[in-house]
């Protein structure tokens, strides 16, 4: 199977610190993993992520959607051999799901239950305040210290 197609190799990796902490996390701490053997892991995920990516572009590309979605991700590790990883990659990803729906700042969800102190109108409000303040400093041409809001409301 063709790689990424004609992008050099060193142009895509994971980032090294994190692939790391990953591989010691899965080991006991009395086990070291020589670096070669920490490249050969990183280029290992890398060729399975482009894998996983070039199937499930292909099962998009049949149902002629132009976006991959999860469902695509999940059909590919299916034909692709991975079926008995299906319950634990959904399981994952609704827990991603669910704590990226719960973060105001990641999940794009508004409101004071989510953490966030703003419902969506008092941020806009804030936001525009704010934008009034640094036009009148600008026009103005001194420098004013901006309006501090009260988030313990």
């Amino acid at each position: 199977m063709e790689s990424a197609g004609s992008r050099p190799k060193d142009d895509v990796s994971l980032p090294k610190a994190t692939m790391t902490k990953i591989i010691k996390e899965m080991l006991p701490p009395d086990v070291r993993v020589a670096k070669d053997a920490q490249d050969l892991l990183v280029e290992c995920c890398v060729e399975f992520i482009n894998l996983i990516s070039s199937e499930s572009n292909e099962i998009c590309s049949k149902e002629e959607k132009r976006t991959i979605a999860p469902e695509h991700v999940l059909r590919a590790l299916e034909i692709l051999g991975f079926g008995e990883y299906l319950a634990e990659v959904q399981a994952a990803y609704e827990q991603h799901k669910n704590e990226t729906m719960e973060s105001p700042k990641v999940g794009g969800r508004w409101g004071k239950e989510g953490g966030g102190g703003m419902t969506e109108e008092e941020a806009i409000a804030a936001q525009q305040r704010m934008f009034a303040e640094a036009r009148a400093r600008m026009n103005s041409g001194t420098t004013i210290a901006p309006t501090q809001t009260n988030d313990s409301e």
